[in-house]
């Protein structure tokens, strides 16, 4: 009978632990980030190496070929500006998938410090708190992914699609019109079968950049699904202090004990999470200030132009990486508001109850509360929600420029 519920809990456990993690791990995993398990071997480790490798390929494969051609046969400025945004937005991939993986490090912690977390949670009532926010965290990583994703396809079904093929009088061939530019000094993908295997390969390359994309706001979503977590618990438990729980220590000193240890693991937690999500972070702040004022300048040239098919995929790219950024920003105050919470319970419960110096504790749970770990964009900028109303500002700022000066 032990034995049976031993084996019963540690099933519960991995059932638990799964919910939060399986699909942000599921993405993390193809793009090769997810943490390496220890008990990896020699040729798995290689494999796993090669497969980095492999990705860096594939978003090169996008970013170099579109360098080259904005550098060597682009002449006028609009077709300058249009080749910078789609090249702009392959160095961000890039940039985010390589601090992904220099933080392998600390993402296999953040799973360590998820999985003990499960494992100390006793009572019903927090176990339902962990399991709701966990749904909420994979919910939030549903709707990036398939944002992000939507943007993808729209751009690789309706452009060649209302285009059609391109007819090239000259050469006498027609050709599929490529969403990333490929210069002549490489090869002339006007010819089949180059135009038909350059096309393929662009559209696989952009899927692994859009992964990448996914990948970076699903770990950020998961870590902050875990946060709110264990605040809320926080919470929960503050508000049996006086009067105490079953699965909580008899002596208001003991509760008081656990309630403070509890607070160091979730600061401890977001400054880790803080750290893994920085860079990124900031790659996105300042990368998708600038692909908005692009894309919104893009929107407006093709529908002068009478172009309504371009428009209308250049609009829907638009919202796709506001709504990223925003994901961010929501992430970075859902966050703050949970620290806000427990400082303004820390006030509201009947801690006047307490005797003696007890109450005392309660001000610095109120200070550590008010004075905590913020969400950043590379320790520049913290995230919220008025930070996102600036990032739109600007790239709309920045699109009153560009429209003058072009």
């Amino acid at each position: 009978m032990k034995k049976t519920r031993v084996s019963k809990e540690i099933d519960e456990h991995e059932r638990n632990v799964n919910l939060s993690i399986k699909w942000c791990r599921r993405i993390l995993t193809i793009i090769a980030v997810w943490p390496q398990p220890p008990d990896f071997t020699l040729s798995q480790k290689c494999f796993y190496r090669f497969r980095n490798v492999m990705i860096f390929s594939f978003l090169s494969y996008l970013s170099v070929p579109c360098i080259v051609y904005m550098i060597v046969e682009v002449q006028d400025v609009y077709n300058k500006i249009k080749v910078f945004g789609p090249t702009s937005f392959c160095v961000m991939a890039l940039i985010k998938y390589y601090v992904l993986i220099v933080h392998e490090s600390d993402i296999r912690r953040c799973i360590t410090l998820i999985e003990l977390s499960w494992k100390d949670i006793t009572h019903p009532e927090d176990r339902e708190i962990m399991i709701k926010n966990a749904r909420y965290g994979s919910q939030l990583i549903a709707l990036c992914t398939f944002i992000m994703y939507s943007g993808l396809t729209f751009y690789y079904v309706s452009i060649p699609i209302g285009s059609g093929r391109i007819e090239d009088p000259e050469e006498n061939v027609t050709y599929i019109p490529l969403m990333f530019p490929f210069p002549k000094l490489i090869v002339d993908t006007r010819f089949s079968p180059t135009n038909e295997i350059i096309f393929s390969f662009q559209m696989m390359s952009d899927a692994t950049l859009h992964g990448v994309s996914s990948a970076s706001c699903s770990l950020a979503s998961m870590l902050a699904a875990h946060i709110c977590g264990q605040m809320e618990i926080m919470v929960n438990w503050m508000k049996h202090l006086v009067d105490g729980r079953s699965d909580l220590p008899k002596s208001v000193d003991g509760r008081i004990g656990c309630i403070v240890e509890h607070h160091i693991r979730i600061l401890e937690f977001l400054e880790l999470t803080e750290k893994t999500l920085r860079y990124i972070s900031l790659v996105e702040f300042l990368g998708c200030t600038m692909e908005l004022c692009l894309l919104s300048y893009y929107v407006l040239m093709e529908w002068s132009t009478n172009d309504r098919i371009s428009s209308a995929t250049y609009a829907v790219l638009l919202v796709s990486l506001a709504f990223n950024i925003f994901i961010y920003c929501y992430i970075g105050e859902v966050v703050a508001e949970g620290c806000r919470q427990i400082a303004e319970i820390s006030y509201m419960i009947e801690w006047y109850r307490l005797l003696g110096k007890r109450k005392l504790s309660m001000i610095f749970i109120m200070q550590m509360s008010n004075s905590t770990i913020k969400l950043t964009a590379g320790n520049i900028v913290i995230l919220s929600y008025s930070k996102f109303g600036d990032v739109v500002k600007s790239a709309f700022a920045f699109l009153n420029v560009l429209r003058t000066v072009t």
